[in-house]
């Protein structure tokens, strides 16, 4: 943890944070349009009633504010890995049942996957600035007990997708507070704090 006292781990750790708040962002408005434009092609309310989906992480969490920053960093890791698997299951289940039909929704959703991807991969590297590995992906499946379940019937199916993008959409706005917080400079010293200290 010396080298993240380091003023120039210190420049690098904001730098790494402003252009994840900017992608977390991106990615938030693109989810949002997506959310409206895959409710429509599905046929659904963008606005009805999802259940919690089994093998989503939810966003909200108690006591926010007394989290440290090195647990921000990991339950964002492990939520937006979730999202790619998640996201990529979709994608399948998109194209078996339409091929090309809607290739617009398709690219959408392959979009949003890419987005997912990199946003996972910039987490990895704070963590990595850190000096604390990121939990590979294999121990994570293990403590969720493999990957998420599949939904039973086309309906079904449906609503999983419209619970994904809502709480991707949610995950977004909330790992944009997460690295604004993490990008705060300590009381005093005019760097930012390490992420074990940083509340």
């Amino acid at each position: 943890m010396a080298g993240a006292a380091s003023p120039s781990a210190a420049l690098q750790r904001r730098d790494l944070c402003a252009r994840g708040i900017r992608l977390a962002g991106k990615m938030r408005a693109d989810v949002i349009n997506l959310l409206d434009t895959y409710a429509e092609r599905q046929g659904l309310d963008a606005s009805a009633s999802v259940a919690t989906v089994e093998g989503v992480p939810l966003a909200a969490v108690e006591r926010w504010d007394e989290q440290t920053g090195t647990q921000r960093l990991l339950e964002n890791l492990a939520a937006y890995r979730a999202f790619r698997a998640l996201l990529a299951q979709m994608l399948e289940e998109h194209r078996e049942q339409l091929g090309e039909a809607d290739a617009a929704l398709g690219r959408a959703l392959a979009a949003v996957l890419l987005q997912v991807s990199a946003f996972t991969y910039h987490l990895e590297e704070l963590l990595r600035l850190e000096g604390r590995g990121a939990p590979s992906q294999e121990e994570e499946e293990e403590e969720e007990d493999g990957p998420p379940p599949q939904p039973h019937g086309l309906f079904e199916q449906k609503l999983r997708g419209l619970g994904v993008l809502r709480e991707l959409a949610q995950w977004a706005l909330r790992s944009g507070r997460d690295l604004r917080q993490l990008a705060k400079p300590s009381p005093g010293t005019g760097s930012a704090p390490s992420l074990a200290e940083s509340p």
